[in-house]
């Protein structure tokens, strides 16, 4: 190019070339080399009538790159303009230079003939998606067909404009036609836009409330606020009408903070009426965030109407997290720390659901309808929702589907743990009036207690299909297995029962070996009529623990099952408690793990059953002194796992402990002793705690040991204690015999203030002052009316104080005070001291009682 540009300074001199340059430069775009728009708008028309002339169908295209200001804000603008280049060359590579040109920003414009031009957006779409290497952008095209010599150019830019704006929402590559029916749709858009304002103050807009169920209990415990327009013109008009413009037209947060507005009132009046308050969610654009501070309007809002703010959820779509993540992760963020609960709505809609999920943390997730429409196509679609809801629970995360239209979608939603539905199936939107009066009619039977809203959380989130560990290891030879664990919920009050979730394996159980047919039991309590788990669901109720337990039947089987409580009714007591059958043994199969796991519960916390052979354990564990041993988890290589575990042994007893504990002289103990058996403490609780290990072989097995871990911390203390305490008095009343007049000593432990009387004189004895106790300081200023002389009380409540008495010791090495006593209703002048001293490598604090020669009227430091 450097030759042909000299050689043409050389045959038409430097200021022509020079003006040449000049202007390429005014009518190409700088950055992509592209024709700019006013010159594109020339070659289109010429290009036009080429075409034309060789028999093609002209079309003008329309190019938005989607989402380029977050992919400037990731990447930085030199990268967005690298972005853009790439991009301008494959569209020249695609159409030809001549036929492309730069509009501005991620604005591109083509000529080109509409015959099998879809072909050649396919493959450019797939060319895109190939080149991108950070994240890609999608393409929206928009196309005016069939543009003849009529329609100039201005306009038909215009209408291939209209078209590709009219793509916005999606989620990837895509062209769009323009038509007559976008024409109507932009004189609908700007009839919106036109009486917009005017529908707020008239209140055309009115706010609809479609309500959510709780699955367990079939009432409502939420709504959800939905915009209906009723215009004077055109009707009723849907939110798809009207919403999709006011978020383009950056107008959205005035609808979403009147609708706001309109809740907060509706409640007000609800509480005025003394209805129960449920939450109320509203849904939220990415234009709101745009346009202003929308977490400080909707924050200023609530708190003005004295309406709390856990009664308000935010409801955001992943597209508009997706659409700048980080600044959208900050406003979650906000909302959460100021108390609202966030809902990510339409979620499996788009394409970066699991990604947003991973790094943002939402109070719950709303399943697309989608998925309720897929439901009754084929297993797979209530496989993936399975999997989603166990997903949602592992995340603690609480769930709602909407779009629920049958008795069965509800029902298998209820069995995989979902904790709200929403759809026609229970109600279509309705207005406040309705809602109000539907509210008075049915306030304890249709709307649920908030009081009680986090007892039937626990119970809705648990997955009726997924029992995790509990679930692993089941034995191959038990007869009677079932593919899915038979699990259920029941709810017991005093002596009656009802069952509140079950899955079709439980209900198939019960029909087997019970001939009872839950599914046809109502709602009501029934009297448990049936001993089977009967006393273990009690137990479980009333000393709220995990437990195993196995069920003798009538032909001798054995029905191998799990309880847990989730939690207690605040308002009626009622307790929920999760059940699930593990197995059912063959008749006499002889003693189980569980057998001896309960037998042991009342004496060891932690239980390991270890086959030497394969080094494979389970691991039982129980309150101390609990009468159930729970299955915590199954493992292999137990030595190895508990070297690495060696930390939880506190370090002065860890060499020893190791010497002792493994495989080969576990072992020849065994041998010789018949058990083994060690002291030591464990570091599980941040402070050295004493255990004692004990470890026999499980007979008639040789190969398989009984590990029992037994907490003996009180024993061990109060033996160290006793020893201690034996000590000082010995050492205290000695100081007594030699120093002369003193009528009591204590110590004091200065971390906990806890004291004890090692001795007093007859008379001191008299007063009736504790002889142990907590807080000493506390205690005196507290019992100054009754052992102190009316003269000198305030003066020691105004200057002895446990803060004064450290300082003191600090200072001087030990704290003194003079006041006068009432003993045998005579005043007696006493001296307290108070001075450090140290035993045992630890400092306490020693306190004398003493006659005081001088009488003084007043107390005096």
């Amino acid at each position: 190019m450097i030759n042909y540009l000299c050689l043409d300074i050389h045959k038409k001199g430097f200021g022509a070339v020079k003006d040449k340059l000049t202007e390429q430069s005014y009518r190409h775009d700088s950055l992509t080399g592209l024709p700019n728009m006013s010159y594109f708008f020339e070659l289109a028309e010429s290009g036009r009538e080429t075409l034309s002339a060789r028999g093609g169908h002209p079309a003008l295209l329309y190019f938005d790159l989607c989402g380029m200001k977050y992919y400037n804000h990731k990447y930085g603008f030199a990268e967005g303009d690298n972005l853009l280049r790439s991009f301008a060359d494959l569209l020249s590579r695609t159409f030809g230079e001549e036929n492309c040109g730069h509009i501005g920003a991620d604005h591109f414009t083509v000529i080109a003939d509409e015959t099998g031009i879809e072909e050649k957006l396919n493959i450019l779409f797939q060319e895109w998606l190939d080149m991108s290497t950070n994240s890609h952008l999608p393409v929206f095209v928009g196309i005016c067909p069939q543009w003849t010599d009529v329609l100039p150019v201005a306009n038909a830019y215009d209408r291939a404009k209209i078209a590709c704006d009219a793509l916005r929402g999606t989620y990837s590559s895509c062209f769009n036609y323009h038509s007559s029916e976008l024409v109507d749709e932009i004189k609908k858009q700007q009839y919106i836009l036109d009486n917009f304002n005017r529908a707020l103050s008239e209140k055309w807009i009115k706010v609809y409330y479609q309500p959510i169920m709780r699955a367990i209990n079939s009432r409502i415990c939420d709504d959800e606020a939905l915009a209906r327009w009723d215009d004077p013109v055109k009707g009723v008009l849907a939110p798809i009408d009207f919403i999709p413009h006011l978020e383009d037209a950056g107008l959205i947060y005035k609808l979403d903070l009147y609708v706001l507005e309109q809740v907060l009132d509706d409640m007000k009046t609800q509480e005025a009426e003394g209805l129960y308050i449920v939450p109320h969610s509203i849904n939220l654009s990415r234009s709101d965030f745009d346009s202003c501070d929308i977490v400080e309007e909707i924050t200023k809002r609530v708190d003005a109407s004295g309406i709390s703010r856990n009664n308000i959820s935010i409801e955001l779509t992943e597209s508009v997290i997706g659409s700048d993540f980080d600044f959208m992760k900050t406003q979650v963020k906000r909302f959460r720390e100021l108390g609202f609960q966030v809902w990510m709505d339409d979620f499996g809609s788009g394409y970066s659901s699991m990604d947003v999920l991973q790094s943002i943390r939402f109070d719950l997730i709303k399943f697309d309808m989608n998925f309720m429409r897929k439901l009754d196509e084929n297993d797979a679609g209530r496989i993936i929702l399975k999997e989603l809801m166990k997903m949602a629970t592992s995340l603690g995360v609480d769930t709602i589907c909407e779009g629920v239209e049958t008795e069965e979608q509800a029902r298998f939603l209820q069995e995989i743990g979902c904790s709200k539905l929403q759809g026609y199936y229970f109600s279509e939107p309705i207005p406040f009036g309705e809602s109000l009066k539907w509210h008075k009619d049915h306030q304890y039977d249709g709307y649920e207690n908030p009081v009680e809203s986090s007892y039937y959380e626990s119970i809705c989130s648990v997955n009726l299909f997924d029992l995790g560990v509990i679930a692993q290891d089941v034995e191959e030879s038990i007869e009677n297995a079932f593919s899915t664990l038979p699990m259920g919920i029941i709810e017991i009050q005093g002596d009656s029962t009802r069952f509140l979730r079950t899955n079709q394996s439980y209900r198939d159980f019960f029909k087997r070996f019970f001939d009872i047919d839950i599914s046809t039991l109502g709602p009501e309590f029934v009297p448990y009529d049936a001993d089977f788990m009967y006393n273990f669901v009690k137990k479980c109720c009333e000393q709220g623990e995990r437990s195993f337990f196995d069920e003798k039947m009538s032909d001798g089987s054995v029905i191998h099952s799990f309880a847990r409580r989730l939690s207690s009714n605040p308002v009626n007591g009622n307790d929920a408690v999760a059940v699930a059958v593990l197995s059912i043994s063959k008749p006499d199969e002889g003693t189980t793990y569980v057998d001896i796991a309960r037998a042991l519960a009342a004496d060891y916390y932690c239980m390991y059953v270890v086959d030497l052979d394969t080094e494979q354990y389970i691991e039982y564990s129980s309150p101390v002194g609990g009468q159930a041993m729970a299955m915590e988890q199954h493992g292999e290589d137990f030595f190895e796992a508990s070297m690495k575990a060696s930390y939880r042994v506190y370090e002065e007893d860890r060499e020893e402990f190791f010497s002792l504990f493994n495989k080969k002289q576990i072992i020849e103990i065994l041998d010789e002793q018949g058990v083994f058996t060690t002291t030591y403490r464990l570091m599980d609780t941040g402070r050295p705690v004493w255990v004692n290990m004990k470890i026999t072989r499980l007979q008639p097995s040789k190969n398989k040991i009984i590990i029992g871990v037994s907490d003996i911390d009180s024993q061990m203390k109060q033996k160290e204690h006793h020893e201690e305490l034996r000590k000082e008095q010995a050492a205290l009343v000695r100081v007594m015999a030699l120093a002369d007049g003193y009528l009591g000593l204590y110590t004091i432990d200065p971390e906990t203030d806890h004291y004890i009387e090692f001795t007093s004189s007859e008379d001191y004895a008299k007063l009736g002052a504790p002889k142990e106790g907590e807080d000493f300081f506390r205690q005196l200023i507290d019992n100054v009316s009754r052992y102190l002389h009316i003269d000198d009380q305030n003066e020691f409540v105004n200057h002895f104080s446990r803060e004064a008495v450290m300082n003191a010791i600090d200072e001087k090495g030990f704290f003194s005070m003079r006041y006068r006593i009432m003993m045998e209703g005579e005043p007696r002048p006493v001296m307290l001291r108070i001075a450090p001293f140290t035993e045992g490598g630890k400092t306490k604090l020693l306190v004398g009682i003493r006659r005081w020669i001088e009488r003084r009227s007043a107390p005096s430091l």
